[in-house]
């Protein structure tokens, strides 16, 4: 190393040569020694060439011609390793640059960008670098109008710094969309190419954006139609994949309806194209991404898609990547298709997952796919984070089918790996997986019992604990369905797994979804008459108490249905009556719901009612006096002359078995 980088000193000592001309020169020099050159980059870098570049670049005296220069220069040690462009950072040499650009010389300003742009799409470049100075943003938006070499390396240098929508609104804010439409008709392709990719990731998950995006116009044509333009299949690849991106993200904003001719004949089929054998990885891999996206929430794109070009058995090959060796004569391209072939997969799962979403057809022709349930089985285990996640969106999407669940999914007991995944698996990953284990928990579904067996109930308790809101909503649903139609040592484990604190926790949730899913979960461990008083016998006055609780809150109208449902549930025991007629504060309850302004909730009480004076039962004689005692035959013979027909037979049918 010392042998080499004294061959280089002598370029560095000529940086501090005290004749302007052979500084220059030195620099010059030093330029075409470090192109392409990794080697020498990093020697000039150890030797402490940046500071000194960095000083000539700043100085008023130095010539405009030097300080270009140096700007090219220290652009091309950029252009090598990652750690040469840390180096550059550590020195400081965002804020230099962007001094640079208040010089009115064109040809350093464009220096300038230049080395900016390689530096910002360097992934070890904090995007924040560009935000710090408001007035950045405004400068370069003003430098837009200089030259095509300015407009495309801030363009450049806008759609990489563009991450997330504090970012997207700072640019929308500063005119972004208005400096940038009129680049899409610019006669240089690269700017058209950079202009169109600042408007991708500025309408990305960005309503705002995208709802201005539809009604600018260039030279009178409005954004879309420009965008449709470049989606056309003689443009390049990576135009028609990035117009298909623009307006992707416009029709899930809204600001483009999902039946207009623009999504339907244009935009779904390029993207479908995209998917297709004889395209590059990064291409499918988007491609198949971005469809996904566009045909997530809407069953007819779904459709639509479905039937393009087998799109279904097309993505069947993401699997086998690459399929034929021989095809590749780049052996570079080779090895790092292998290297990247899992995104492939993961983007093959992503699309089969919104295929699915909702349409019964499509999830049969899925599965139907050649080995496709022993490839999501295969991806619930891969090392790749993302791969896992969306072939558990997957399995998620086809789990919604009822006839899935009880074949496929049987005969490749996907509840074991699933299982394996909720053990220690990141919340992103916890909550699609939870959700599916809720579909496999179905009383249909043939998975139930194996999936008992294996400890699921512990699992399931523990989610409902969690910090995470879909976790705990997941957690409590599933033993939902568990516990629908259950027997009864599957209830009690679930009662025993819950604890009492943990069930009036969740009753006190603040999520009014939680609430009503713990409740539907009381609703189904309190049924069938030995089940009911078997859990009132253990865990009755916690019940009764979270019973009280629950209709003196402040809670809506389903919440205080679900609740009176319980204790119609309880009124049906037979032992389990009596905490019922002993407790006079919740009769008083039911009374009051018998006469309530809501038709649902007089229906609720009296089923309370109807379950309590029930004539063939045990002490329906004592229970009927006490309740005719408290005014409750006066208002049931109200309600028999209700003019809601439900409410009116239901207190007829209550009346008859006082006559009885």
């Amino acid at each position: 190393l010392q042998e080499v980088t004294a061959s280089s000193r002598h370029y560095v000592d000529r940086l501090f040569d005290l004749d302007p001309q052979k500084v220059l020169q030195g620099v010059i020099d030093m330029k075409n020694a470090v192109i392409g050159n990794n080697k020498q980059k990093a020697n000039l870098i150890v030797l402490g060439a940046v500071p000194r570049l960095l000083y000539l670049l700043q100085q008023e005296s130095s010539s405009t011609e030097l300080r270009t220069e140096c700007a090219v220069v220290l652009g091309s040690l950029a252009m090598g390793t990652e750690n040469n462009v840390k180096s550059l950072l550590d020195c400081h040499i965002i804020p230099a640059l962007l001094q640079g650009l208040l010089s009115p010389d064109l040809k350093f300003i464009e220096a300038c960008l230049r080395c900016l742009r390689t530096i910002f799409i360097s992934p070890v470049t904090p995007e924040d670098l560009l935000y710090t100075d408001s007035s950045v943003i405004s400068h370069l938006m003003a430098l837009l109008s200089r030259s095509r070499y300015t407009q495309e390396y801030i363009c450049q240098i806008f759609s990489h710094c563009c991450k997330g929508p504090d970012h997207q609104t700072i640019l929308f804010n500063y005119g972004a969309v208005q400096n940038i439409a009129h680049l899409l008709v610019s006669t240089s392709n690269k700017v058209r190419m950079q202009a169109l990719k600042c408007f991708s990731v500025l309408a990305f998950e960005n309503p705002q954006v995208s709802m201005t995006l539809v009604n600018v116009s260039v030279d009178g044509e409005l954004l879309p139609q420009i965008f449709v333009k470049m989606l056309q299949r003689d443009k390049p690849i990576e135009m028609q994949l990035t117009s298909a991106k623009c307006l992707t993200s416009m029709c899930r904003a809204g600001a483009i309806r999902t039946d207009d001719p623009c999504i339907v004949l244009k935009t779904l089929p390029c993207l479908v194209r995209m998917c297709s054998k004889d395209r590059l990885l990064e291409e499918r891999v988007e491609g198949a991404e971005t469809l996904a996206y566009l045909i997530e929430t809407d069953v007819e794109l779904q459709r639509m898609a479905s039937i393009t070009d087998h799109l279904i058995v097309m993505l069947a090959d993401y699997f086998k990547y690459p399929s034929s060796v021989s095809a590749i004569a780049d052996i570079k391209r080779l090895d790092h298709d292998l290297k990247h072939a899992h995104e492939l997969r993961q983007a093959a799962f992503k699309l089969y997952a919104s295929l699915g979403a909702n349409d019964e057809d499509i999830r049969k022709k899925i599965i139907e796919t050649e080995n496709m349930m022993d490839r999501i089985v295969n991806g619930l285990s891969e090392s790749s984070i993302k791969v896992r996640l969306a072939a558990v969106r997957c399995l998620h999407s086809l789990s919604r089918s009822v006839q899935q669940l009880r074949t496929s999914f049987q005969d490749h007991a996907v509840w074991k790996p699933l299982m394996k995944v909720l053990q220690n698996a990141p919340n992103e990953i916890l909550v699609v997986a939870s959700s599916t284990l809720c579909n496999l928990l179905l009383e249909f579904s043939p998975s139930k019992e194996p999936i008992l067996e294996s400890g699921a109930i512990e699992l399931l308790c523990s989610l409902t604990q969690s910090e995470n809101l879909a976790l705990r909503v997941n957690g409590i649903w599933a033993l939902m369905n568990m516990a629908f139609q259950a027997e009864q040592k599957i209830k009690s484990d679930i009662l025993r797994g819950l604890s009492t604190e943990q069930l009036f926790q969740l009753l006190s949730d603040s999520d009014v979804n939680v609430l009503m899913k713990t409740l539907g979960l009381l609703r189904n461990l309190l049924s069938t008459r030995p089940h009911i008083d078997h859990i009132m016998s253990t865990h009755g006055k916690q019940i009764m108490q979270a019973v009280t609780l629950i209709l003196e809150g402040e809670h809506n109208i389903e919440v205080k249905e679900q609740t009176l449902c319980i204790l119609a549930n309880i009124a049906d025991g037979t032992t389990a009556k009596e905490l019922i007629m002993t407790n006079d504060d919740i009769l008083q309850k039911i009374k009051y719901y018998m006469s309530h302004s809501n038709a649902k909730l007089q229906l609720a009480a009296m089923f309370c009612i109807s379950n309590l004076i029930w004539n063939e039962e045990e002490g329906s004689q004592e229970r009927q006096d006490k309740l005719r005692d408290m005014g409750i035959v006066d208002i049931l013979h109200k309600l028999s002359q209700s003019s809601d027909p439900n409410l009116c037979d239901k207190a007829k049918t209550a009346l008859q078995q006082y006559l009885a």
